[in-house]
């Protein structure tokens, strides 16, 4: 059994965590699908940086970058625009002393969408959680994706549309639809996207966000995500395991860094945040309660 020794905690910044090879290589396929024109799509577990990395290759294009949350209340009027009252202009006309001449206009006064400005001028949208908005509004995106063009539903100006920028793209985040408030994604928008998880980084990826999240020592994030992984294995049936992600690694980083716990399987401190946050995800492969407990337990004697 081994003690890791209480080294000073060495942080890494986003950047570093990109030099990783996998994320190295997954910025590079990403940025040469949108210069192909193909819309990406993160998905995984929240908490492992999808919006953060979304943004590092966004900002990577040099164009205006936009931010879109997902969420049920956004419509296509929050989108595309819409005409939010009424203008009125007075012009009082005395240029001829005997004649007192006043003249009213009154218009529509029409407001741009968010969606509207980045589709003219040739944004790189980041649209984070989008499965959390309703399908109705995410079908505007399939005109976007498919025809070129942004419909102007309901809207009563001249144009019908406008043509999309050719240097408009759009990067797409998601959590899995396991998650509370998701929406299930059409099977059309998914198929006009590359879709790249966030589950299957490899381990030095893993230890490269931890550190990133937690500012917690290297040698330490190594020994938590290599417990984690060594767990998640006692499950035949991966399919099962739903929350038992990189979450669970930053999870048990956190606490044993902001309470200085000794990363160390001799520690019942540490034994009992390694039993809470696995336990329970790992009930659904089939052991009972006390073998389970016994077999986390025995992986966590390893560190």
């Amino acid at each position: 059994m081994t003690t890791l020794k209480e080294n000073k905690a060495t942080s890494s910044t986003p950047q570093e965590v990109y030099n990783e090879p996998y994320f190295k290589s997954l910025i590079k396929r990403s940025l040469r699908y949108l210069a192909t024109g193909y819309p990406i799509h993160f998905t995984g577990p929240s908490g492992v940086g999808k919006t953060t990395l979304a943004l590092h290759i966004a900002k990577q294009r040099r164009r205006p970058v936009l931010l879109i949350n997902g969420n049920k209340d956004l419509s296509n009027e929050d989108l595309i625009g819409a005409y939010t009252g009424y203008r009125r202009k007075k012009l009082n006309d005395n240029f001829v002393r005997t004649v007192h001449k006043i003249e009213e206009n009154v218009s529509e006064e029409w407001v741009n969408g968010r969606l509207y400005e980045a589709v003219k001028e040739g944004y790189t949208v980041v649209y984070d959680e989008f499965t959390r908005s309703r399908p109705e509004t995410n079908n505007l995106f399939l005109s976007i994706l498919e025809e070129g063009i942004l419909p102007l539903y309901g809207t009563k100006r001249t144009e019908s549309y406008i043509n999309v920028h050719p240097d408009f793209s759009v990067i797409f985040t998601s959590n899995p639809v396991e998650y509370a408030g998701v929406y299930q994604s059409q099977d059309a928008l998914l198929d006009r996207m590359v879709t790249l998880s966030l589950e299957t980084m490899d381990e030095q990826a893993e230890i490269a966000v931890v550190m990133n999240k937690t500012s917690i020592s290297e040698r330490k994030a190594e020994a938590i995500v290599s417990f984690v992984n060594r767990v998640r294995d006692l499950c035949e049936d991966e399919d099962k395991v739903f929350s038992l992600s990189l979450r669970a690694s930053i999870m048990i980083a956190q606490v044993v860094q902001r309470y200085s716990v000794k990363v160390d399987g001799n520690n019942e401190e540490f034994q009992d945040i390694c039993l809470d946050i696995t336990l329970f995800p790992l009930q659904a492969c089939g052991y009972d309660g006390e073998e389970l407990q016994e077999r986390i337990l025995e992986e966590c004697s390893k560190i």
